[in-house]
C-alpha cells in the first residue's frame, strides 16, 4: 500500500521563496550539463534517471545537502523534467540551493515507505512502463533501501544500472569547474603554509589539524569529503585517519594528507615531514617518490590510459629497488564529492583502460613504506591539451628546514 505524500509539488502549491536560488554556477551552465546527461540517456535508450548520488544532484542542479543519508531521489526525465523526493528538512535547502522546480516530501513515521512514495511520484510523472536508469552505486542508496526500491518498482517500470552516467560526465571538468579546482588548490597550499610553523618537536597533532582546516575555512572553503589524514610515529605509515592525537617527538615523522575544498571541489596534498635529522634511507626513498611523481605526471596526457600513470609509478619503484613497497593504486580523480570520501572515478591502478581527457583532475600520491620509514609526496594535477599541470605551488620536501 502506498502512502500519500505530505506535499505534492511545493513550487506550485506552497509558495516557495521569491528570492533567487543560492547557486554557485549559472542556470545556463547547469542547463548545459543536464543537456549532456539527457543526450546520454537517449543514447542509452532510457526515459529517465533516478539519482541517489549527491554529487549528481549538485552537479546538475546545484542542490547542496547531506540529506542523502536518508532515502532521497532526484528524477531527471529524458524530456528535461525534474522532481526531487526528499524529507521535510531538505525542502528549504533545495529551494535555496537548486533549480529543481518540483520538490516532494515523504513523511517520517514508523510505517514510512519512501520507495513507494517514489513510485507514486513517478506514476504521476508518466513513468509507468518506461525504462529508467538507477544510480545503484551511491552512498545515498543503502542495500536495504535499494531492495525496497527494486520491490516498489517491480512491474511498474524497467530499471537499468546507470550508476556512472553522471559520474563519467563529471570526470571531465568544464571551465567553470576548473576555476573552483584552482581555488581549492590555492587553499591547500595556504593550509600547508599555515600549519608548517607548528610542525616541530612537542607539537600537538590537534593544533596542526586545526591550522590546516582553519586556513581552508578562512578562505571561504568547505569541509572535505573525508577526514584529513594525520599520523606520526607508528601511525605515520597508516594512510588513514584514526581517532586520538599525539605529540610529536624530537625524532619523528609526520604524514599529512588533506585537501583544499572550494564549493565542494577538492585539490589534495600529501606530505611526509621528518622531525629531526632524516636517515639516508628515507632521503633515498623520498628521492624515488619524487621521481615517480614526475613520471606519473608525464603519463597523464590526452589519449593515454589511466593505467599508464600506475605503470610509470611501478617502473620507477622497481628501478630504485622499492617494488615490494608499492600500493595497488597511485592516485585517483578529484572533483565535487560529498562525504564519506573525496576519491572519485577513475582510479590509477594497473591496466585501467579509461582514456585520459583534457579537463580531468587527478591526485597522485607516491607513498613508499619500508622498514618503518615512510615517504608520501602527493599533488593534484589538471590534464591539459598537451599534458598535465601541477595545480599546487607548495614545496615538496622531506624536511621544513
Amino acid at each position: 500500500m502506498s502512502h500519500p505524500l505530505i506535499s505534492i509539488i511545493v513550487t506550485a502549491m506552497s509558495s516557495p521563496p521569491s528570492i533567487a536560488p543560492h547557486l554557485h554556477f549559472s542556470e545556463a551552465e547547469l542547463a548545459a550539463r543536464r543537456a549532456v546527461t539527457i543526450k546520454q540517456l537517449v543514447k542509452d535508450g532510457l526515459d529517465g534517471l533516478l539519482m541517489f548520488r549527491q554529487e549528481s544532484m549538485y552537479y546538475l542542479t546545484g542542490y547542496d545537502s547531506f540529506g542523502y543519508v536518508f532515502f532521497q531521489c532526484l528524477y531527471l526525465g529524458a524530456d528535461g523534467r525534474m522532481a526531487l523526493l526528499t524529507r521535510a528538512p531538505d525542502r528549504r535547502v533545495a529551494h535555496h540551493t537548486s533549480v529543481i522546480p518540483e520538490i516532494r516530501i515523504w513523511v517520517d513515521r514508523p510505517d514510512a515507505r519512501p520507495a513507494e512514495d517514489l513510485r507514486q511520484m513517478l506514476d504521476e510523472l508518466g513513468c509507468r512502463g518506461r525504462r529508467l536508469g538507477v544510480e545503484w552505486e551511491a552512498y545515498g542508496l543503502t542495500a536495504r533501501n535499494g531492495r525496497a526500491l527494486a520491490e516498489a518498482l517491480a512491474g511498474f517500470c524497467a530499471l537499468e544500472d546507470a550508476s556512472y552516467t553522471v559520474t563519467h560526465q563529471r570526470a571531465v571538468k568544464r571551465p567553470a569547474e576548473i576555476a573552483y579546482v584552482r581555488k581549492a588548490a590555492a587553499l591547500a597550499d595556504k593550509a600547508l603554509a599555515e600549519a608548517a610553523p607548528l610542525i616541530k618537536p612537542g607539537a600537538f597533532e590537534g593544533d596542526i589539524l586545526a591550522a590546516l582546516q582553519g586556513a581552508v575555512f578562512r578562505g571561504d572553503g568547505d569541509y572535505p569529503g573525508n577526514e584529513f589524514i594525520i599520523g606520526s610515529g607508528p601511525a605515520a605509515t597508516l594512510g588513514r585517519y584514526i581517532s586520538g592525537r599525539r605529540t610529536l617527538g624530537a625524532d619523528d615523522q609526520l604524514t599529512l594528507e588533506f585537501a583544499g575544498v572550494y564549493r565542494h571541489y577538492h585539490a589534495c596534498l600529501m606530505r611526509t615531514i621528518k622531525i629531526g635529522k632524516p636517515m639516508q634511507a628515507q632521503i633515498d626513498m623520498h628521492a624515488c617518490a619524487l621521481d615517480a611523481l614526475e613520471a606519473c605526471a608525464e603519463a597523464l596526457k590526452p589519449g593515454a590510459r589511466v593505467g599508464a600513470a600506475y605503470a610509470a609509478y611501478i617502473r620507477t619503484l622497481e628501478k630504485a629497488g622499492y617494488l615490494e613497497d608499492n600500493l595497488n593504486s597511485c592516485g585517483y580523480s578529484l572533483g565535487t564529492t560529498f562525504s564519506p570520501n573525496w576519491m572519485d572515478w577513475p582510479m590509477c591502478y594497473r591496466d585501467n583502460p579509461v582514456e585520459i581527457q583534457p579537463g580531468m583532475v587527478f591526485f597522485l600520491h607516491m607513498a613508499i613504506t619500508a622498514k618503518g620509514l615512510n615517504v608520501a609526496p602527493g599533488e593534484t594535477f589538471l590534464v591539459t591539451e598537451r599534458g598535465s599541470e601541477r595545480l599546487g605551488a607548495a614545496p615538496i620536501a622531506l624536511t621544513l628546514t
